[in-house]
């Protein structure tokens, strides 16, 4: 359990299906919670708005409707232990049980006697009484009933028959304990299956947190000695500007920036990207990957709990919590089902027995049928299994999906919008044609270094490694407008413009003004990224239209537009002028925006889907729906994919939850299936939808 902040995670054991999860969160929204999500499969919690002397009466206010708050450490234990509570209770049914239905073997008769059956039923009826009834009685109080209400009304009427039959000595006919033993074992066993299942839906993020190494060898200097020292500590003593070494092999622990050495880098855990990537002084290295080669000393950003991989950590796990539009229709019938579902069971045994004559027996058993084959667990699982599998599958290829919702609107999306810089080009601009007037060539590149230090922008990246700083450069008031340029002024009042060159000099892209007079100018050159051809045709392929959107001059953008055959191109777009734009687009469809993901922020709002193409770095995570941390277009063509393959595996497991109680219901009502079967199907056919899950991890996508 967390501590009670603006948020709050809570474990929870003991949820069976989707009517308990929507039990939990009537009774947090009744309390007044926001954000409430409460995940069944995996026992999660989330709501927002609980102060700390309230948190006490919500947890109570859970256990009391049947399920047990669990902090972190005992919830890990218990996933650590040999056998779960559950799973103790199947071992102990399953004997008992199996000993029943050897009474149907021929030379075993003398387990047919009453009071043997009635013994050998009462120690599994006992576990079941108080494994289903609790839940059952608490989502009574919840008002809104869980599947355990029916699989405890099934049993306890087979088992109440049984004795009725047995005190009043009635024979063979009135004797179904082996069908109350059989359908709670069947059932416990369908539940052990579902939860080991569902273990492997939620790989990734405990594939994640083990990124994160234990230890970490910090360096500080010795008086005594004059040298360096090294002490192994654990990794999360480790503080800002801590100075750690990291020998090759070793799991970087924390953010940092390079201080000393070289090295190459593994950083495919972040970003999908398989090449290592070389590392010297002054480059950024991200907690959780690894030194594959070299020694490094580095001077820690970020300390564990606030780094790079704990911020992916901490999205993927608040993505796999959004329930996406397509699920809505399964939550608003998993709220009715049970309460139709015994209704039905009680036409089914008055209309078997008042209607057809159907013997007192027959009719009895077609109504527990009823009740132990329907299954609103599928409905539950369906959703949130495929979420888990997707956009875990996603982030292990360095693509954060901000949750369910965006991953359907990516795979619907109607029109993808580019923008050109550092997107569909490489971004690493070189310099050309350079040329001063009136100035020294050392006091322009100051000049220019000064402004374009303040800005994130592609091109005032690739500006700085270019040009030096001079000390003798002193500007304040520096700003940026965003599509236009840099703007400052120094000591002496000066006003300097770094703009683009194109409606003042055909000659320049950039100029350097001073107090409005021409003081340099420049060219820049940017290469069209290599895969960017085949993910355009990718989109065409798919029925989606393309567009160019950017600030560049036309003869630039029309030069790639026309290279790349996008459908649309448009240039010299401000950012004001590119969300009118895209507000226009949205009148046709679903409009997916790919940028930089630091100075295209408001077109990326704009959009219904944002798409970064920015390295790891916290702007970018916050920036858009989407996040490639490799910034390659290859990846959102996968992205696409991954997309398109997780809402059709919600779709194909949707159908089939609702196809099995459409079919299985009826059948169980005409008699054609005995309880022991129906029991048996109810229970697997959450294992079917879980397992169309887990084959999203390795699906080709196409």
């Amino acid at each position: 359990m967390q501590k009670a902040y603006e948020k709050i995670q809570l474990q929870v054991e003991g949820m069976t299906c989707a009517n308990c999860a929507l039990g939990i969160t009537r009774l947090l929204e009744q309390k007044g919670m926001d954000d409430v999500y409460v995940n069944f499969a995996t026992g999660e919690v989330h709501f927002a708005n609980a102060g700390d002397k309230q948190l006490p009466e919500l947890v109570n206010g859970i256990e009391s409707l049947g399920y047990k708050v669990v902090d972190e450490q005992q919830s890990a234990t218990q996933k650590k232990s040999a056998l779960t509570s559950t799973e103790k209770k199947l071992i102990a049914t399953l004997p008992f049980t199996l000993l029943l239905l050897l009474a149907m073997v021929p030379g075993l008769s003398f387990l047919h006697q009453p009071l043997i059956q009635l013994l050998l039923c009462l120690p599994v009826y006992l576990i079941g009484f108080f494994h289903f009834g609790k839940s059952a009685l608490g989502s009574i109080k919840s008002g809104i009933m869980n599947m355990d209400v029916l699989i405890f009304t099934g049993s306890t009427a087979a088992f109440g028959y049984s004795v009725f039959g047995f005190v009043n000595q009635l024979g063979m006919d009135y004797q179904f304990f082996e069908t109350a033993a059989t359908i709670i074992t069947l059932v416990l066993l369908g539940n052990v299956i579902e939860h080991r299942s569902v273990k492997q839906t939620t790989t990734a993020i405990a594939a994640l947190k083990q990124l994160q190494p234990l230890t970490a060898k910090r360096v500080h200097f010795d008086l005594l000695s004059g040298g360096d020292h090294i002490d192994e500590i654990p990794a999360t003593q480790l503080v800002k500007n801590d100075v750690i070494l990291i020998n090759t092999g070793d799991s970087i622990p924390a953010d940092g920036i390079v201080v000393f050495g070289t090295a190459y880098v593994d950083e495919s855990m972040l970003s999908g990207e398989s090449a290592p990537v070389y590392k010297q002084k002054n480059d950024i290295v991200s907690g959780g990957t690894i030194n594959t080669t070299g020694i490094l000393k580095c001077k820690i950003t970020a300390p564990p709990g606030q780094t790079t991989l704990d911020a992916i950590i901490e999205l993927v796990k608040q993505a796999q919590t959004q329930k996406p539009p397509v699920q809505r229709l399964a939550d608003k019938i998993s709220a009715i089902f049970v309460p139709v579902v015994l209704i039905l069971a009680l036409l089914t045994f008055l209309i078997s027995y008042f209607g057809f004559h159907i013997v007192l027996q027959d009719a009895f058993l077609r109504s527990i049928a009823v009740l132990v084959i329907a299954c609103p667990c599928a409905m539950g699982l369906a959703t949130p299994t495929a979420i888990m599998v997707g956009l875990g599958r996603s982030a292990r290829n360095g693509i954060l999906i901000k949750g369910a919702t965006t991953a359907e609107q990516f795979a619907k999306t109607a029109i993808i919008v580019f923008d050109k810089t550092g997107t569909i080009t490489t971004g690493d601009f070189k310099v050309t044609n350079f040329t001063a007037f009136e100035s020294n060539t050392e006091l322009v590149s100051g000049i220019i270094y000064a402004l374009e230090k303040h800005s994130s922008h592609p091109i005032a990246v690739s500006l700085i490694r270019h040009f030096t700083p001079n000390a003798n450069v002193q500007l304040k008031n520096i700003t940026e407008q965003k599509g236009v340029g840099m703007f400052g002024e120094d000591e002496q009042g000066n006003k300097y413009q770094l703009i683009s060159g194109t409606a003042i000099n055909n000659v320049f892209d950039i100029i350097l003004l001073r107090n409005e007079d021409l003081m340099a100018g420049f060219n820049i050159r940017d290469e069209i990224k290599d895969e960017a051809e085949a993910a355009i045709q990718y989109f065409k392929s798919k029925g989606i239209k393309t567009v160019l959107l950017s600030g560049d001059n036309s003869t630039k953008v029309n030069e790639v537009g026309g290279k790349l055959s996008f459908d649309i191109v448009r240039s010299n777009q401000q950012p004001g002028e590119k969300l009118v734009f895209i507000e226009d687009l949205k009148k046709e469809g679903l409009v997916t925006m790919v940028g930089d993901g630091i100075n295209d922020s408001p077109a990326l709002e704009k959009a219904d889907v944002g798409i970064s193409m920015s390295n790891a770095s916290q702007i970018a995570i916050n920036s858009a729906q989407i996040i490639l941390l490799n910034g390659k277009l290859n990846k959102l063509v996968t992205a696409h994919q991954l997309s398109e393959q997780t809402l059709r595996t919600i779709k194909q497991n949707l159908f089939w939850a609702f196809f099995y109680n459409v079919i299985a219901i009826p059948f169980a009502a005409v008699g054609l299936l005995n309880p022991m079967i129906a029991a048996l199907s109810m229970a697997f056919s959450d294992v079917f939808v879980i397992g169309n899950s887990i084959l999203l991890k390795t699906k080709k996508l196409r």
